[in-house]
């Protein structure tokens, strides 16, 4: 029986493409940036969400003392 002898080609452009790190990533991740812009962007979302509840309650206290008004 005969050993398999099959060599691989690669593409190297595929490869390059593959291992190649976009600059943006690498600065983010070498300097521990991330972590920062994810802190920041969950702290905006918070906020978009406690504008939003306050802004439901709020609302909801016009929508009563118009009804009181009414009846």
């Amino acid at each position: 029986m005969q050993a398999d002898t099959t060599i691989a080609v690669l593409d190297t452009a595929a490869v390059q493409a593959v291992q190649a790190v976009q600059p943006i990533e690498r600065v983010m991740l070498a300097e521990n940036k991330l972590p920062v812009v994810l802190a920041v962007v969950l702290v905006v979302w918070v906020g978009i969400l406690l504008l939003l509840w306050r802004t439901e309650r709020r609302l909801a206290r016009v929508e009563a003392e118009l009804d009181r008004r009414d009846a």
